[in-house]
């Protein structure tokens, strides 16, 4: 694993300073002309394809394994992995070195363009034509062109899936009642993960796929005369999602007298201070990274 790009990095980590919530892409070709993105604060480096260390009896998606500064990670063919054929010029692709979901793992593709900064209001839910099982969650224009920003979380999910059992000592102090609780979350593995977590401590979870679709379904609560902080015990909401993002989510709620003492838990794959920084200016409650079934029941069962 040699010759990082210092220009292509030097923009990885320039996005990653930027505050806000706007959202920068890493912009990339697989086989063909369709260009696809990952969100910049999921990158930590670019580097060109170079030799992969083959193990027996991986994973089909796996190509081998690669060690950066130390560090030995899997390597997997994107292309593949979102159900296409290999990639057909590898000696002019690229990996992705990503870091997500308390991993670190590498995704080979083809030519790496330019990182594009938009606003989450621009960024659309998957159209429906795309059909539910693809792996692209959203879609965005940029130039004429359509943007299909990848659920690399669903990605991930084919090769290491995530525990979702609690642990009995965690499980045994659930009360024995009934909550509710509003699951937000553009990602259909994550909502699933976050489900059968919670659902194991006695939570019923009602799941919306972003925070505009789940601040819609909030105000006609209110509308109808519920009391929203009553009616859900809290709110556990993803941060990148399209159209209304985490923040604006948590920010929208805080501004209405009607919700703002609803308690919310902003749960994302991404770590890092920007997260916590980002959770005192919007008003969340508390914040943890994905995707630890005991970590995300724990801070529940603190709270109802």
């Amino acid at each position: 694993m040699t010759h990082r790009s210092p220009s292509r990095n030097g923009q990885v980590l320039e996005a990653n300073r930027l505050a806000g919530t706007r959202l920068e892409l890493l912009l990339f070709r697989l086989n063909g002309r369709q260009p696809f993105g990952i969100n910049v604060f999921k990158v930590q480096e670019i580097i060109p394809e170079s030799e992969i260390t083959k193990i027996p009896g991986a994973h089909p998606l796996v190509q081998g394994v690669a060690t950066l500064r130390g560090m030995t990670m899997p390597i997997l063919d994107l292309s593949q992995a979102i159900g296409g054929p290999p990639l057909r010029d590898l000696d002019h692709s690229n990996i992705i070195i990503t870091e997500y979901n308390r991993s670190v793992h590498g995704f080979v593709v083809g030519q790496v363009q330019r990182i594009v900064n938009t606003d989450w209001e621009n960024v659309l839910p998957r159209p429906g034509g795309i059909g539910k099982n693809s792996f692209v969650n959203a879609v965005t224009m940029m130039e004429g062109e359509i943007i299909e920003i990848l659920d690399v979380e669903k990605v991930l999910d084919q090769v290491v899936n995530a525990d979702t059992a609690v642990s009995s000592d965690i499980t045994s102090r659930a009360d024995g009642l009934r909550h509710r609780v509003l699951v937000v979350d553009d990602s259909s593995v994550a909502r699933k993960q976050i489900t059968l977590a919670l659902e194991q401590i006695g939570v019923d979870c009602i799941a919306m796929e972003d925070g505009r679709s789940a601040l819609e379904l909030i105000s006609a609560l209110v509308a109808d005369g519920v009391d929203v902080s009553r009616h859900f015990a809290m709110v556990v909401s993803d941060i990148e999602m399209p159209e209304m993002d985490g923040y604006m989510f948590t920010s929208a709620l805080r501004k209405n007298p009607a919700t703002e003492s609803l308690y919310i838990l902003l749960h994302s794959s991404i770590s890092g201070e920007f997260n916590a920084d980002m959770v005192k200016k919007t008003g969340a409650n508390a914040f943890i990274q994905k995707y630890d079934a005991d970590d995300l029941a724990q801070v529940v069962l603190e709270h109802i």
